[in-house]
């Protein structure tokens, strides 16, 4: 990667990469993620138990069993802080949305003392807390609705002085710890946000940030060209063959076909 942007300097903008391996505080010891992953149950939980003789009886367990979900890649995003222990404030992006417009107006969005900016996705009854977490367990009925809205992760604003002032990690630790037999919830990185941002979340106005462009058929054109950020979440990505064919444009449209690197991953 840091050769990519020696090779294609991108304009004035600052690049730094970064290697997850340099980062020694990020050791079990520290992180819930990390210590649980090397647990025997949590090893026999997702790499080897109960796999299902057919994929009818298993299709059920099989995403809640996925590996992925686990990755620290994943996890960083609760570590913010701690990774630029210098910034104040952050935008954080994923790496299957497009930027279609200038996202300066972000920083001076007043997030009226809240830690998170995001997008709300509760215009759909599945994008409801009850959806996402486990409401008969009690650590969950007594301290969340279950009617709260969720927003999207894929594009935030994150005050990190908000941040540290209420120790999100904190929380976000305190919850993944008691979720170490999976009863709380079952996979992913949405749930624990939601809980450790429960409260603290700000909505932003929706053309910030469309998404659905990686699964649903039906997001309304006019939305997407309007929209600051899209966002194809979901299984659908935009390189893949099984893409959705009316969304790829708005991201085949930046990628470089004729660059050496690009034409011969095409070609291989």
């Amino acid at each position: 990667m840091n050769m990519w942007f020696l090779l294609n300097p991108p304009g004035k903008a600052t690049i730094h990469v970064e290697n997850v391996d340099e980062f020694k505080w990020l050791n079990s010891s520290y992180c819930p993620v990390l210590r649980q992953l090397e647990s025997a149950a949590m090893k026999e939980y997702y790499f080897k138990a109960g796999h299902p003789t057919t994929l009818s009886s298993g299709s059920a367990n099989l995403k809640y069993r996925n590996p992925k979900y686990l990755s620290m890649l994943n996890h960083l995003r609760f570590y913010l802080p701690q990774v630029y222990p210098k910034l104040d404030k952050i935008l954080f992006l994923d790496d299957d949305i497009v930027v279609q417009k200038d996202l300066t107006g972000l920083w001076s969005v007043n997030l009226q003392g809240k830690v998170n900016g995001a997008v709300e996705t509760c215009g759909e009854s599945f994008h409801r807390f009850d959806k996402y977490l486990n409401f008969t367990n009690p650590h969950i009925s007594r301290n969340f609705d279950p009617n709260a809205c969720g927003w999207a992760y894929g594009m935030n604003i994150f005050d990190l002085e908000e941040w540290k002032k209420r120790d999100i990690t904190g929380i976000y630790h305190k919850w993944q710890n008691m979720n170490e037999d999976r009863v709380l919830w079952k996979l992913g990185t949405l749930p624990p946000g939601l809980i450790t941002f429960y409260g603290l979340t700000h909505p932003l106005e929706k053309s910030w940030h469309v998404l659905g462009l990686g699964y649903n058929p039906s997001v309304d054109r006019t939305e997407i060209d309007n929209a600051a950020v899209i966002h194809y979440n979901g299984n659908m990505k935009p390189w893949l063959e099984l893409a959705m064919t009316r969304y790829r444009s708005y991201w085949t449209k930046y990628i470089k076909y004729d660059h050496p690197y690009l034409h011969r991953l095409a070609n291989a």
